[in-house]
């Protein structure tokens, strides 16, 4: 009888429960495994200490993102075997991949060579065996349909890109965490759209693994790090679920998304790649040093020396992304050109509103942060 429900079951004709299944499944399962995280990271000193870059004082555990990974792994190999599973079956092995690199670098330190090395095997585990990749632009540039060599290696590049993007923007409390979880949300409101029930159950389950995350990451008493673990996991995510909108897009020509969706999805990774491309320049046009060397220039920096929280930092740059996101997908029946144009303009001047109005208005923002400093 199970074996007959389940050979007729099909999940995207029950899609409002089934998410709420997933969800629940991967809420509970990441809410249940932090205790022991905790218990474990404490009896065994798996801390960060505070160095001279950190904002924090108190010496914290890392292991955030093995929590997110344990979640993930139950969805996968639960309920994941009524979706696709030979796609799953590759994310799955991408991520064990990434987690065990990320858990070696939040305990004794990774070379950065050996991680690129880790994220281009995880990539291309998914690249090659489900020939799911960019296939072009949509015209932007000229660029319709890449040749095949083309393909994938823009596709591997949007991946490391984008791993590291969200890797790099983890620098206060719950902005990386919050940030790759209204990406998930984005990107399932978008897979519903297109009856994407694997990716739209992938997402899900991110937020549901995230949530319980975040409570602790802003947390003053029990507070956890993601960690790189966390960090690449739903950076790789939030890549993989870019590069499958796009390639389902671009390959449906009757999808409603077919003009609109390079666009839309740099509008829901926006905010950490102008970040990263900003302090790369600072390094090497300013500072004239390695770009892949630490300092203290990323927006969330700037937000703390204005005198702003973590939790008001990542509640105001997350507020934007969002509502850059809304505003591209409200104009994506325009031409893509000036689709690109307004999610550039739209975009950094969102990105840069606060140091705008900092600007004009010099001595509230200087009373403030000298305020907060007394406090």
């Amino acid at each position: 009888m199970i074996q007959e429900l389940l050979q007729y079951f099909n999940p995207l004709d029950h899609l409002v429960l089934w998410l709420v299944l997933t969800f629940v499944i991967a809420f509970f399962v990441s809410l249940s495994t932090y205790p022991a995280i905790f218990r474990i990271a404490i009896a065994k000193r798996l801390m960060d200490e505070p160095g001279d870059r950190s904002v924090h004082s108190k010496m914290t555990p890392t292991l955030g993102g093995v929590g997110i990974f344990i979640s993930l792994v139950v969805v996968i190999t639960t309920i994941g075997a009524l979706l696709d599973t030979k796609i799953l079956l590759l994310v799955l092995g991408s991520l064990t991949l990434l987690f065990f690199l990320g858990l070696k670098d939040d305990l004794l330190v990774l070379s950065p060579r050996k991680k690129l090395l880790g994220q281009i095997l995880a990539a291309s585990l998914l690249i090659v065996f489900t020939d799911t990749r960019i296939l072009g632009l949509s015209g932007i540039f000229g660029l319709t349909v890449m040749p095949y060599w083309l393909s994938v290696s823009f596709t591997l590049f949007v991946y490391i890109l984008v791993i590291n993007a969200y890797n790099l923007i983890d620098g206060v409390d719950g902005l990386a965490g919050c940030l790759a979880a209204a990406g998930s949300a984005a990107f399932a409101f978008l897979f519903i759209k297109t009856n994407d029930t694997t990716m739209s159950t992938l997402t899900v389950a991110t937020i549901g693994a995230l949530i319980p995350f975040l409570r602790l990451n802003f947390s003053r008493r029990k507070k956890i790090f993601m960690g790189d673990t966390g960090s690449m996991i739903v950076g790789f995510i939030i890549a993989f679920s870019a590069v499958r909108f796009l390639n389902t897009a671009q390959t449906s020509v009757s999808s409603e998304f077919s003009g609109s969706a390079p666009i839309l999805v740099l509008a829901i990774v926006f905010f950490p790649l102008l970040d990263t491309m900003r302090i790369f320049l600072i390094r090497l046009v300013i500072l004239r040093k390695s770009p892949f060397s630490a300092d203290q220039n990323h927006i969330h920096h700037r937000f703390l020396q204005l005198g702003f929280s973590h939790a008001q930092t990542t509640v105001y740059i997350v507020i934007l992304n969002l509502l850059l996101i809304a505003f591209i997908y409200q104009i994506g029946h325009l031409d893509i050109l000036f689709q690109t144009i307004l999610l550039v303009v739209v975009g950094t001047s969102l990105y840069s509103s606060l140091f705008i109005y900092n600007w004009l208005t010099p001595n509230k923002w200087l009373s403030k942060s000298i305020k907060t400093k007394m406090d």
